[in-house]
């Protein structure tokens, strides 16, 4: 899994949709997700920590966690299936855990509202992320090219320990 953030909300120039825009630490994949004009607005409020008068659905879900004493550990976006990503909610209440399934925009909302870390995993990134530096990204694989080009067999034998021979 891959911890990202919430970098920005974005708003789609074709279909004027809004997007939330996570990226993992290095700056280096952000991860588009369509979202609606409400979980736009909940997502945009938590990240400026805006308090709304009233609490709003998000704000209520919270305060809801918070009279039970139960915690969101982490929201973890786990598939994406016909252009639709899946995510739930890994809860707490002292030692009893409970995953919750959750759409990703109001994972996301509440997860910013707790503090809760973002997780998403891998197979997420590799089939839906963008490249933000295709240039630290080649050099990353010429790199990784030239180690596998000059590696020999006895390198990884004599890391190891191990002595090669004809009995080895």
């Amino acid at each position: 899994m891959i911890e990202m953030r919430v970098a920005a909300i974005a708003i789609d120039a074709i279909t004027k949709s809004p997007i939330v825009m996570l990226k993992d630490s290095s700056d280096r994949r952000a991860l588009p997700i369509y979202i609606g004009q409400d979980q736009a607005k909940a997502i945009i409020s938590a990240l400026e920590k805006q308090a709304p008068p009233r609490p709003l659905t998000h704000d209520l879900l919270v305060n809801m966690l918070e009279g039970w004493n139960m915690k969101l550990e982490k929201v973890i976006i786990h598939s994406l299936q016909d252009n639709t990503f899946y995510a739930i909610l890994c809860m707490s209440q002292g030692e009893a855990k409970k995953d919750i399934d959750a759409r990703p925009s109001d994972a996301i909302a509440i997860a910013l509202r707790t503090g809760s870390p973002i997780w998403v995993m891998e197979e997420v990134v590799a089939d839906a992320s963008i490249p933000v530096d295709r240039d630290a990204d080649e050099e990353e694989r010429r790199a990784f090219r030239e180690f596998v080009s000059n590696i020999r067999p006895e390198d990884f034998t004599q890391r190891r320990g191990f002595k090669a021979g004809p009995d080895s």
